[in-house]
């Protein structure tokens, strides 16, 4: 049983359509007609169409720190509560289960920074993330936590990760899919949005949209970069 079967407004604490980020075309749009969550949810558009805005007040209704990390979370150390997550009720699967994790990529660095502080007094623990390339760090948080069963949320984690650290997650999103788990995913990497079997919505002025990985905007514009990656750089110097 999925944790999360269906995003959709809480009537008892309606947005006001005026007011970002209800005028965000995704963000109306899932106010007004609910999202249905399968296993694998992946959001992919532009920067500024909603998809963080999004995956982060789904994390923020489940009950997750909108920095990152488990319900256990309790650092705030950048971001204010989502200005979203007050609106929306999540469809809870019954009997699934109430464990979940956010990984934020924009404030995973105060996570860690708010980790070691926790670990201070433990000598071989103290700056075990801090030591690490920002990459590293993030594939450590994940890896020390994938035995969590329950809702995984992604807010474009590929920001802090190499073409092999994006397979690695990849594989790792693969296991947690495998064993149970549901994901939320946002991102603009085509190496993450090539998970099997996921529901892919572009998000843009149109809202949301489904599409399959090889219609997606992000995949063709980088399959003709890489084909002739010069013909982009004329363009850019005429």
């Amino acid at each position: 049983m999925l944790p999360v079967r269906r995003v959709q407004e809480d009537l008892e604490s309606p947005a006001d359509r005026n007011l970002w980020p209800a005028t965000i075309p995704a963000v109306r749009q899932i106010l007004d007609d609910g999202l249905d969550l399968s296993q694998l949810t992946i959001l992919v558009g532009q920067n500024g169409a909603g998809k963080s805005t999004l995956v982060e007040a789904i994390a923020e209704a489940f009950g997750l720190n909108v920095e990152g990390g488990t319900q256990n979370s309790r650092h705030q150390r950048y971001a204010n509560d989502s200005a979203l997550g007050e609106h929306l009720q999540l469809v809870r699967g019954a009997g699934a289960s109430g464990a979940g994790v956010f990984l934020r990529a924009e404030t995973m660095h105060g996570h860690f920074a708010y980790l070691e502080d926790l670990d201070r007094e433990d000598q071989k623990k103290r700056g075990l993330h801090n030591r690490q390339s920002h990459g590293e760090s993030f594939i450590e948080f994940f890896t020390s936590r994938s035995a969590v069963n329950g809702l995984w949320v992604f807010d474009e984690a590929e920001s802090a990760l190499s073409f092999e650290g994006s397979l690695t997650l990849l594989s790792h999103i693969s296991d947690l899919l495998a064993t149970g788990s549901q994901v939320v995913l946002s991102t603009h990497s085509p190496i993450l949005a090539s998970l099997p079997e996921a529901d892919i919505y572009e998000v843009g002025e149109w809202g949301l949209r489904r599409s399959t990985y090889d219609e997606l905007d992000m995949v063709r514009n980088w399959r003709l970069f890489l084909d002739a990656p010069g013909r982009y750089l004329r363009h850019f110097n005429d």
